[in-house]
C-alpha cells in the first residue's frame, strides 16, 4: 500500500519488458487503460483493493503470457470473452466487484487454471458443465452471486479440487453423489441456496460440518437434526446442542471422559473462571492437553452463553480465534472442550514485572493477531459477528505466543445487511463503547472501541480500571493529555526488555513518530462516535505498516 491515487497512466504502455505489475491496495480510480494491453511480457497483474471501475478492456486477451491476474475489490462491471483465452493463467481473482452476465463455455479453455475466484459479484444463469475441462483446478469460489439451476454433475470430474464454494446463490436440485469422487476436497460450502434431498455421506462428505449446508431448508440432513432432538425429548433423553458433532466434524467426548481428563474437575486443574463458569486443564486419553470450560447452570444466562459459544465456535475457523474441539451437553451439565493455550492470557502478561515481559515487537504481533481475528469475525462470515467483550484477559496465547481471541459468551451475530442491533447484555466496564453501555447498541464498531482501549493498555500497561482513573479521568483522557509529542513518557518501560539503555536512548527520538502513530490509531478506534472509528480491515493494514516501520527503525540500532 502506497496511497497512490488517480488513474493508471497510459504511459505504462511503454514498459514493454515489464513482467510484473503490482498496484494493489491503493486509491486508484478510472478504467484500465488500453495501453496496458500492450505489455505483452506481463506475467503477473495485481490491481486488488482499488476503486477501478468500468468493463475490463477487451484487449486484455493480448496478454497471452499472463499467469496470474487479480482484480478483486474494485468496481468492474464485466469480464470480456477474451479473458477466457488466457491459457497460461493459473490464478484468476475477480471477486468483490459488480460483474454481471454469465460464465461462457469458453471458460473451458483455461486448462492450466488452479484458482478461480468470482465471488461477490452479480453473475447469473447456470454454472457451465465445461468447468470439468479445468483438470488442474484446486480452488473454485462462485459464492455470493445469482447462479441458478443445478450443480453440474461434471464438477465431480475435477479430481484436483480442494476447495469448492457455491454458497449464497439460487442453486436448486440435489447434491449429486458425483461430488463424493472429489477425494482431495477439504473445504465445501453449499450453504444458503435452495438445495433439497439428502446430503451424501461418503468420501470427503464424512468430514464436513453443518456449516457447509446450512440455509438449505429442504436438505434432509438438517431435518434429521430437528427429528433427533424431537425424538430424544419425547423419550426423556438428554438433548445435546451438538449431538451430531461427530457427524459434522467434531469428535465426541462424553461427560465421564471429561471427568477423567480433569481429575474430577479438581481444583488443581483450575485455569481460571468467568461470569458463567470455570476453565480446567484436561489431559485426554490420547495425551492431548485441552481446556475444559464448564458452565455453572445455576447462574442466569449460563445455558444461553453455552449455546451462543457453540453456535459461533463450530461455524468459524481462523488461526487467531480459539478452536473448539468438542462439547458435552445434557440437562444438567454443559462444557466446551477448547484448544489449550499454555501461555495464558495477554492480561496476565501485562501484569508481569521484571524480565518476564513482552517487548514492543511481540506486543505489536499480538495486537496484529487480535485485529486479524476480529477482522474475520466482522467480515469473514455470512453475518457479522460482534465479540462484545474484548479485553486482555480474553486474548489467549499459544505455545508460539500467537494470540487467539476467546470467550464468546455474549457474542452477537448481526442479521445479514443489518449493521447494528440492540442488547441488554453488557461487556466489561472500561472497555465498553459509549453507545453499547448507554443504549445497548451493538455493532462491529463497538469491538473497534474496545480494541482501541486494549491497544492503549498494551502499550502503557495501564488498566482502564486502575485506581488512578477516577473523578472523570479515563485511560483515554490520560493518554490524550500526553499526545502527541510526549507519548514516550506514558509507554511501559518493559517494552524495551532485551534492549540496552544506550540503545533505548539512541532510538527514542527516532521512534517517537512511530509511537505517536500507534497512539493516534488507538485514539481513533476509541472515538465517542461510532462513525468516526475505522473498521478492522483498515486497522489491520495500518498496524502491519506501523510494525514494519518499527522494525526498520530498531534495526538501525544494535540489540544487546
Amino acid at each position: 500500500m502506497n496511497d497512490l491515487s488517480g488513474a493508471i497512466p497510459s504511459s505504462f504502455g511503454n514498459l514493454h519488458k515489464l513482467q510484473r505489475l503490482y498496484l494493489l491496495d491503493n486509491k486508484i480510480v478510472g478504467n484500465i487503460p488500453h495501453e496496458v494491453c500492450s505489455l505483452t511480457s506481463l506475467g503477473n497483474l495485481d490491481l486488488d483493493l482499488n476503486k477501478i471501475s468500468g468493463p475490463i478492456p477487451l484487449c486484455i486477451g493480448n496478454l497471452t503470457g499472463i499467469t496470474s491476474i487479480s482484480l478483486s475489490s474494485n468496481a468492474f462491471t464485466s469480464i470480456p470473452q477474451t479473458m477466457w483465452s488466457l491459457r497460461e493463467a493459473w490464478f484468476m481473482n475477480f471477486s468483490d466487484n459488480s460483474v454481471t452476465g454469465y460464465l461462457p463455455s469458453e471458460i473451458g479453455n483455461l486448462v492450466n487454471l488452479e484458482t478461480l475466484n468470482l465471488s461477490k459479484n452479480q453473475l447469473s444463469a447456470s454454472i457451465p458443465g465445461i468447468l470439468s475441462n479445468l483438470k488442474m483446478l484446486q480452488q473454485l469460489n462462485l459464492s455470493d452471486n445469482a447462479f441458478q439451476g443445478i450443480i453440474p454433475t461434471s464438477i465431480g470430474d475435477v479430481a484436483s479440487l480442494e476447495s469448492l464454494d457455491l454458497s449464497s446463490n439460487n442453486l436448486s436440485g440435489i447434491i449429486l453423489k458425483s461430488l463424493e469422487k472429489l477425494h482431495y476436497l477439504k473445504h465445501l460450502n453449499l450453504s444458503f441456496n435452495m438445495l433439497s434431498g439428502s446430503v451424501p455421506i461418503n468420501g470427503a462428505f464424512a468430514n464436513f460440518t453443518i456449516k457447509s449446508f446450512m440455509g438449505n431448508i429442504d436438505l434432509c440432513a438438517l431435518l434429521l437434526i430437528v427429528y433427533v432432538k424431537y425424538w430424544r425429548k419425547s423419550k426423556n433423553q438428554p438433548i445435546s446442542v451438538i449431538d451430531l458433532s461427530i457427524k459434522f466434524g467434531h469428535r465426541h467426548i462424553s461427560y465421564y471422559e471429561l471427568l477423567g481428563a480433569t481429575n474430577n474437575l479438581n481444583e488443581a486443574n483450575l485455569l481460571g473462571g468467568g461470569s458463567f463458569g470455570s476453565v480446567y486443564k484436561g489431559t485426554m486419553s490420547d495425551g492431548e492437553i485441552v481446556a475444559v470450560k464448564v458452565f455453572n447452570l445455576e447462574v442466569e444466562g449460563a445455558a444461553t452463553s453455552f449455546d451462543r459459544e457453540c453456535l459461533v465456535l463450530r461455524n468459524v475457523r481462523h488461526r487467531n480465534l480459539v478452536k473448539i474441539i468438542s462439547s458435552c451437553s445434557n440437562l444438567d451439565f454443559r462444557a466446551l472442550v477448547l484448544q489449550y493455550m499454555p501461555n495464558g492470557s495477554l492480561g496476565k502478561w501485562l501484569c508481569n514485572q521484571g524480565q518476564n515481559c513482552l517487548d514492543i515487537l511481540k506486543r505489536m504481533d499480538i495486537m496484529i493477531d487480535v485485529a486479524s481475528g476480529l477482522e474475520y469475525l466482522h467480515n469473514g462470515y455470512l453475518e457479522p459477528i460482534v465479540h462484545c467483550d474484548l479485553k486482555p484477559s480474553n486474548i489467549l496465547l499459544d505455545e508460539d505466543m500467537v494470540a487467539h481471541v476467546g470467550e464468546f459468551g455474549i457474542v452477537k451475530i448481526l442479521v445479514k445487511y443489518k449493521s447494528m442491533t440492540q442488547t441488554a447484555t453488557l461487556g466489561t466496564m472500561g472497555y465498553i463503547a459509549p453507545e453499547f453501555g448507554l443504549q445497548g447498541r451493538v455493532s462491529p464498531k463497538g469491538d473497534v472501541y474496545s480494541y482501541g482501549i486494549m491497544l492503549m493498555e498494551t502499550l502503557t500497561r495501564k488498566n482502564p480500571g486502575d485506581e488512578m482513573f477516577f473523578g472523570g479521568l479515563s485511560l483515554r483522557q490520560w493518554v490524550i493529555s500526553f499526545y502527541s509529542d510526549r507519548v514516550t513518557e506514558i509507554l511501559d518501560t518493559s517494552l524495551w526488555s532485551g534492549y540496552g539503555e544506550a540503545t533505548i536512548n539512541a532510538a527514542m527520538d527516532s521512534l517517537t513518530h512511530c509511537f505517536s502513530s500507534i497512539i493516534e490509531l488507538a485514539l481513533q478506534c476509541s472515538s465517542d462516535l461510532p462513525e468516526e472509528r475505522p473498521n478492522m480491515t483498515d486497522i489491520l493494514v495500518k498496524l502491519k505498516k506501523m510494525k514494519h516501520n518499527l522494525v526498520q527503525h530498531l534495526s538501525r540500532f544494535n540489540r544487546q
